[in-house]
């Protein structure tokens, strides 16, 4: 009760300082989500109820890949489209892209004057070839590395074995293997996914330069290629995807030692994945002093809405209020985008989960070393190709150039670039 007491009353206080949130609203806003990003809007509605008794909010929630193939759909169309849509970064460049999203840098939104509210690497991904705000951030999710301390200890390691470099990382895994049992990591695709994203500069982009120029024959993705490899060869993951329910077992039974992820993986973990393992695992950063972003969510509000005014003052709610970022942070797990809340104290409290550590400090000195990485709106068709690439590398024991340079080649077919 203390909680909803709180928001309401910063809610009231907020609904007078923002831009379009102190005129009369009327009508019924949409609000399209995705699991478990959805849960923030579920608890956001009843607060925003009371600063707008004549505004209904309704939220139409699809599974995570049904909701953006739904609104890819609707964007192409013009058609079915809600007044609020939520965006994972995965798709925000080709969103961004689309044209068929509101610039919220102009007015009436003027929202590039909160972008030092911000981590300094959410709004340049939000940022469309043009220069056009495409959505406003939500949530981000800083890379963390996952272990479970009980399985180290049984192995004879430490957290430094894990972290000093990507190679240590793998030689841990091939101890861990011999004395437990357990996999270093579900799949060897992770390593690849995290060293892609680590090593870029503000500006840069994962698959494309800032020309549209492809990226993926660089030694940045050939190196990512030979550790996936090593992982594999080593006999060290268990060749799980990501979310399937083998990979959720894994966890639960200990099979898995470690994990690669968004720091919001932790919260996963502890309501549904494996709660079972409370207070065995514990947090660290990237091996060999990597930081990189993995996951976070955006706001956007199409050009076709019909309630634009209400939309913007409903994401204006969601992303610049400290205590609706901190109450999602609480309750989701959700890293929140806004500087201001990453800066509470809440931060500094233990994570029973993580057997009392204060990781999320941690999460925040990550957050903060994340370079602003430009995004494209073909990156998801060159994570694609990449990934049936090093699929064959693994599966196949094809050439790891060679699979490069093939891939390189049929990203620029399908792109239409040199």
């Amino acid at each position: 009760m203390r909680v909803t007491h709180r928001l309401t009353r910063l809610a009231l206080g907020l609904a007078c300082g923002l831009a379009l949130g102190t005129s009369a609203h009327a009508g019924t806003i949409t609000v399209a989500s995705f699991p478990s990003f959805d849960e923030a809007v579920k608890a956001a509605i009843p607060l925003y109820k009371k600063l707008h008794p004549e505004v209904e909010v309704k939220l139409a929630s699809l599974a995570f890949g049904d909701h953006h193939n739904a609104m890819t759909t609707a964007l192409a169309t013009g058609s079915n489209l809600p007044d609020v849509m939520a965006v994972e970064v995965g798709y925000i460049g080709k969103f961004a892209e689309s044209g068929g999203l509101e610039d919220l840098s102009k007015a009436p939104y003027n929202g590039a004057q909160y972008k030092s509210k911000f981590a300094k690497f959410t709004m340049p991904q939000a940022t469309g070839g043009t220069g056009n705000l495409a959505a406003m951030p939500a949530d981000i999710g800083p890379g963390a590395l996952f272990y479970r301390k009980d399985i180290l200890e049984k192995a004879g390691l430490t957290e430094a074995d894990l972290t000093k470099s990507w190679e240590s990382y793998i030689e841990a895994g091939k101890k861990i293997k011999a004395a437990t049992g357990a996999y270093l990591l579900a799949s060897a695709v992770d390593l690849k996914d995290i060293y892609i994203r680590s090593g870029l500069k503000d500006g840069e982009g994962i698959y494309f330069d800032a020309k549209g120029k492809v990226l993926v024959d660089s030694p940045r993705f050939q190196k990512a290629f030979e550790l996936a490899k090593a992982a594999r060869t080593a006999g060290i993951d268990g060749k799980i995807g990501a979310w399937s329910s083998e990979w959720a077992e894994g966890f639960k039974r200990g099979q898995v030692a470690t994990q690669m992820m968004g720091a919001w993986l932790a919260g996963h973990l502890n309501a549904w994945i494996a709660p079972n393992t409370k207070g065995l695992w514990r947090s660290a950063q990237l091996p060999n002093g990597a930081f990189a972003s993995w996951g976070g969510s955006f706001y956007a509000i199409p050009k076709a809405a019909a309630n634009k005014k209400e939309a913007w003052d409903f994401i204006q709610f969601m992303s610049l209020s400290k205590e609706m970022q901190l109450e999602a942070f609480r309750s989701l797990d959700a890293f929140p985008a806004l500087i201001e809340a990453q800066n509470d104290p809440f931060l500094d409290k233990p994570i029973e989960f993580l057997g009392g550590q204060p990781a999320r400090k941690l999460w925040k000195i990550a957050a903060d070393k994340i370079p602003a990485v430009a995004v494209d709106k073909f990156d998801s068709t060159a994570q694609d190709i990449v990934n049936a690439e090093l699929d064959k590398v693994l599966e196949q024991n094809k050439d790891i150039k060679t699979a490069l340079v093939d891939a390189k080649a049929q990203i620029e077919r399908r792109v239409r670039r040199k």
